[in-house]
């Protein structure tokens, strides 16, 4: 038997007027997720546990079975991880986003500094290690916006608020607070003059484009203990994402990270070679998690366009290819669904349960024929809380 999760990050929402009353999942065409239902078993599933921040790093540990509850320190360190960055025990690391502040550093313009491509910011990074890092820092380069600040022998109590949370917001009220949050600000604060005037920030505006002006610390934590899931579930499994989050949980969990060139996080990701990849991986694992990031992206620019066309291209472009393949291979069990919503309406995330789809072998069809937020009125399985999802998926439960 082999298993395949596709994860559509972000990617139910709320009912919109500006769609007479649906959501993107019921406006955009989505064949293979609606077969899924209609010959498997449609469901919802609550990923976040109360008390809990409904990030992807919570949400997709759920997902993947594991209690955030005994065992999550924070995001960031998830991220190190992926990135190759050894922490130490007393190590904090710090998500250190590249934003876009307006030009007197008062409003959170862009969460991603207009999704800056990669050799740009790693330049920006370089230039920031070079004058601001020191003894007691340093900054790592990662992929577009997303990079990683280490505080060595670090204070983790901040309360840090996420950029993506804070859109067109000023940001007086949302920088870090708590015992350990000066230097944090401090550091922020340092960031503005240096990265202003850099000649990759003017080309930029020279050019139209949003300026990374800003650097953004969230998501702090230390280093985590994960059970092996192999030891919790007895499978093998491999992981394809375009984000370090995904690919640290990935290690932190024993399964093996794939990444897939021209994979973006953003509406022009390569869904092709995420499906040939998932399908190659299977010869190797028993389980593949295949992981896009894209409708959530399009959720927390409001892009309803954007949302509609990353569910579309989820459906068409990954879902059919790797469901084709499936069938062709002998016995197989697959689940569809988001790790939490990120509603148009309020570009962020929330806390909401979100509608799965399973199918395959030993799966007995329920009488659902759409892949929607319906399901989670008419969907005849729930996992609440969702970590019980993944003995089912495997026939365990």
């Amino acid at each position: 038997m082999k298993f395949v999760i596709f994860l559509g990050d972000g990617m139910s929402d709320r009912p919109m007027a500006e769609l007479d009353g649906r959501t993107p999942l019921m406006v955009a065409r989505t064949p293979n997720l609606d077969r899924m239902v209609r010959d498997g078993v449609g469901g919802w599933s609550r990923n976040t546990p109360a008390g809990f921040y409904p990030g992807s790093d919570v949400a997709n540990l759920g997902v993947l079975g594991y209690d955030v509850a005994q065992s999550y320190t924070g995001r960031s360190p998830l991220e190190a991880a992926a990135m190759g960055v050894v922490l130490g025990e007393r190590d904090v690391a710090f998500r250190c986003n590249l934003v876009s502040l307006s030009p007197d550093c008062t409003v959170m313009e862009d969460f991603s500094a207009g999704h800056i491509p990669t050799d740009q910011a790693a330049e920006l990074i370089d230039y920031l290690n070079q004058n601001l890092a020191s003894g007691w820092c340093q900054f790592y380069p990662g992929v577009s916006y997303r990079h990683l600040l280490v505080w060595r022998d670090g204070g983790s109590a901040v309360h840090c608020v996420a950029p993506h949370d804070i859109a067109d917001q000023t940001i007086q009220e949302h920088l870090p607070t708590g015992l350990n949050a000066a230097p944090v600000v401090q550091l922020m604060r340092a960031s503005w003059p240096l990265l202003a005037d850099h000649p990759v920030n003017r080309a930029r505006q020279e050019r139209g484009e949003k300026p990374a002006n800003s650097i953004w610390l969230w998501g702090q934590g230390k280093k985590p203990e994960l059970e092996q899931f192999q030891d919790r579930f007895g499978y093998s499994g491999g992981m394809i994402s375009a984000v370090d989050l995904m690919r640290g949980i990935a290690l932190h969990i024993g399964f093996e990270p794939i990444q897939v060139p021209g994979a973006t996080g953003w509406i022009d990701t390569n869904y092709e070679g995420k499906a040939r990849a998932c399908i190659e991986g299977l010869t190797r694992h028993d389980l593949m998690f295949v992981h896009v990031e894209s409708p959530d992206e399009a959720g927390h620019a409001g892009r309803l366009d954007y949302k509609i066309q990353a569910i579309e291209d989820f459906d068409r472009r990954l879902v059919g290819p790797v469901l084709a393949a499936l069938a062709a291979q002998g016995d197989f069990r697959a689940i569809a669904l988001p790790d939490h919503p990120t509603p148009i309406a309020i570009r962020t995330h929330n806390a909401d349960p979100v509608p799965f789809a399973l199918y395959g072998t030993g799966i007995v069809p329920d009488g659902n024929t759409a892949y929607d937020e319906r399901l989670l009125e008419t969907g005849s399985l729930v996992f609440d809380p969702g970590t019980r999802m993944m003995r089912t998926l495997l026939g365990l439960a």
